[in-house]
């Protein structure tokens, strides 16, 4: 048995996190005198060096608790090593996305399109006969859907696609109908024909990356609030240049209309 000091020497854990790890049932003592003081065995010391090598590969206290709850053997320790690296790599990529954001307002030439002036038109959208699917999900999730679009629509596709956003705020799982022009009725076992009614709208257009799509709705609904109209939904982006089927290409070139019946 080694004393609560002892067992900090040869671990190389301050008493402190000792006391810590007893307190979240991470390592217990084996042996608890009626003083309070902490022993500690052999089998503690396996214990505690698996906590050292897994702190030192940045593991959590959390997730500490789950391996320890499953570990049973050196064996079962590659199968978590392995997951905790596939986090790592989602994180890292997660990590280089967010640098691609950043630098979207480091470089000043993309952040031109920020700073455009946007021309706001009142006009009529005439009722148009589309292909659809309408999902709940986040407003990246679109690209997953023109495809089947394009596929079952079967070449009977008559202009460029755009999304019918059925919720008036900012939604994470939002409210999408992803539609595609159409020649007459087409058939599919994942899309929905019909067609969508004439409507009144104000509207602007964006170029520039999605990024910075917002000032293009802050200015129509700041010329909403001037010219006293109410806005109705679902308001509608058409996507007349954006990302291919596979490469996305110049983002800064991207142009979409925003429009917000009225």
């Amino acid at each position: 048995m080694y004393k609560i000091s002892e067992f900090s020497k040869i671990t190389h854990l301050t008493v402190k996190a000792l006391r810590y790890y007893d307190e979240e049932e991470i390592l217990k003592p084996s042996y608890r005198a009626e003083n309070g003081y902490r022993y500690y065995d052999d089998h503690d010391f396996s214990k505690a060096r698996l906590i050292v090598l897994l702190r030192d590969l940045s593991f959590s206290i959390a997730e500490i608790k789950d391996i320890l709850v499953n570990y049973e053997s050196q064996d079962d320790l590659s199968y978590f090593l392995t997951e905790k690296q596939q986090l790592i790599a989602a994180q890292i990529k997660k990590e280089k996305e967010l640098i691609k954001k950043i630098n979207l307002y480091l470089q000043p030439k993309e952040m031109e399109a920020g700073n455009m002036n946007y021309h706001i038109e009142q006009k009529e959208f005439e009722d148009v006969m589309v292909a659809t699917i309408r999902y709940k999900g986040r407003y990246s999730d679109v690209g997953k859907y023109i495809g089947t679009i394009y596929k079952e629509a079967k070449g009977k596709t008559a202009g460029v696609p755009f999304c019918c956003y059925y919720d008036a705020d900012y939604q994470e799982e939002a409210d999408i109908e992803l539609c595609v022009p159409v020649k007459g009725m087409v058939n599919g076992p994942n899309i929905v024909c019909k067609k969508l009614p004439r409507i009144r709208a104000i509207s602007t257009t964006h170029v520039g990356s999605y990024e910075t799509i917002s000032l293009a709705y802050k200015a129509l609904l700041d010329y909403a609030t001037e010219h006293q109209l109410e806005c109705k939904i679902p308001s509608r982006e058409i996507y007349h240049k954006g990302p291919g089927m596979i490469f996305k290409g110049n983002p800064q070139k991207y142009v979409t209309e925003i429009v917000i019946p009225i």
